[in-house]
């Protein structure tokens, strides 16, 4: 059968249909998931369009995934991240919605006092477990959309839920049923895509989905859900890892709009931000993120990288505070008790700080040698050095420059006196033996010591 596509305005070839697979044994992908190894990463030539969708943005999940891999946030905690996610997205819900749980007093406690605040974003959505009565507590709520969580692999079909593949689908159609029964818009959380079969289970189940989703008149979400890190973003990688075939076979062979599909990921391999890029490049809208990749195991896709990457991408923030990055990083590390990595992107105490003399000298003569763009301004985070035995004159001089805010006027070169000085102080500590970085306090201390020399 012939149709002309709505997205690319090309009469298209739309004899795909597949049916369930209701296979007897689980397809584990054991040629490329072996236990014993590493993943491999298969290649079948096979590539797909490009396709950024014309509207992109960020959804979270810190109070969902990212707190189910640490002590619970008090509703105090999350009201005040609420303001700050609010703050960062800007007035054009760039980050479009975060999910909270429901189940105990805090919980709604916490939905309660961000509701009260009468934000236009994040949209408040759930995470629930799919049954009637917590269908009821979300439209009770006030909520609209709710996820529910519907396993699309092998591995979780037979291993976790002892389950067919019929039996698994049959069970996840009834439960959106009773979302749809309930008003409530489900987001359906496909986990372990990327250890699932494609076109033996997920193309048929998310087919059934849609096909519901119009008897009803409700929308579906379809989350595609990177549960353990698998996804690779590279062209012609065959499914079931290939991020741009699961987004384009979503779209093509299920008919989901690509304001309907978001990828969730995890950072085991290192590869969660550049696969949720990926997943924009190749049509989801969305992609579910978690303030400082707070999450299970390795993590989620971090918030704030996906922000540099949307503006990298679109060439605009549109209307992104950037400077609330540091706030939030702030926030964890002063009142939650959390500090990232020191040489995290963005949040991390050093991640513009060098130790370096020769890059140290370059930053003295002009910060955009080495620095990645001007933190101060974007982040509120101006680039810093930390003297060390590395360091050299021009470190120690863009320190004292830098802590005493001097006007160009006023800077100090490498070869001023108190410059020269510190360093000979500085060199006598390493060589005798130091292995500790100069603190601020004790550089404090000898400005205040040779600026009095020189007065006498």
């Amino acid at each position: 059968m012939l149709d002309i596509s709505k997205k690319t305005n090309l009469l298209e070839e739309n004899d795909y249909r597949y049916s369930l697979q209701d296979v007897a044994e689980p397809v584990l992908y054991r040629d490329v998931y072996d236990p014993e190894q590493i993943p491999k990463v298969a290649f079948n030539h096979r590539r797909v369009p490009m396709s950024m969708p014309e509207d992109i943005w960020i959804t979270d999940t810190t109070f969902r995934d990212g707190q189910q891999s640490r002590n619970p946030y008090t509703p105090e905690q999350i009201e005040h991240l609420f303001k700050l996610l609010s703050k960062l997205g800007g007035p054009y819900g760039r980050i479009r919605q975060t999910e909270f749980f429901v189940y105990s007093k805090a919980d709604r406690d916490a939905i309660e006092r961000c509701q009260s605040l009468g934000l236009r974003f994040p949209e408040i959505t759930t995470w629930i477990r799919a049954s009637r009565e917590d269908f009821k507590l979300v439209k009770d709520l006030g909520i609209q959309e709710t996820g529910i969580l519907v396993s699309c692999s092998d591995y979780h079909i037979f291993k976790k839920l002892h389950m067919t593949r019929s039996e698994a689908m049959e069970h996840y159609l009834a439960a959106v049923k009773d979302a749809f029964e309930a008003g409530v818009m489900p987001r359906c959380h496909l986990e372990d895509i990327t250890r699932a079969d494609f076109y033996g289970f997920v193309v048929p189940f998310v087919n059934e989905l849609m096909r519901l989703s119009r008897e009803a008149g409700i929308p579906v979400r379809i989350r595609a859900c990177d549960t353990m890190g698998y996804g690779v973003p590279y062209t012609e990688v065959a499914l079931p890892r290939s991020v741009p075939g699961i987004i384009y076979g979503l779209q093509q062979y299920s008919g989901v709009d690509s304001t309907m599909l978001e990828w969730h990921g995890h950072n085991d391999f290192y590869k969660a931000v550049t696969n949720a890029a990926t997943a924009w490049l190749y049509g989801a809208s969305g992609v579910n993120c978690s303030l400082l990749g707070i999450g299970e195991r390795a993590g989620n896709v971090p918030l704030e990288a996906m922000v540099f990457e949307y503006a990298s991408l679109r060439g605009s923030l549109d209307g992104m505070d950037t400077r609330a990055i540091t706030e939030i990083a702030e926030y964890y590390k002063s009142e939650i008790g959390y500090e990232a990595p020191p040489m995290t992107p963005f949040v991390g105490r050093d991640f513009n700080v060098t130790r370096a003399g020769i890059h140290a000298d370059g930053l003295l003569k002009d910060e955009e040698i080495y620095n990645i763009f001007d933190t101060d301004k974007i982040l509120n985070r101006p680039a810093a050095v930390m003297v060390s035995q590395n360091s050299g004159l021009a470190g120690i001089a863009y320190w004292i420059n830098q802590r005493f805010g001097y006007s160009e006027d006023e800077k100090l070169d490498k070869h001023d006196p108190l410059v020269v000085n510190i360093k000979e102080w500085v060199d006598a500590q390493y060589a005798d033996g130091r292995t500790s970085s100069i603190s601020p306090e004790e550089l404090d201390r000898l400005i205040t010591k040779y600026r009095a020399e020189e007065k006498k």
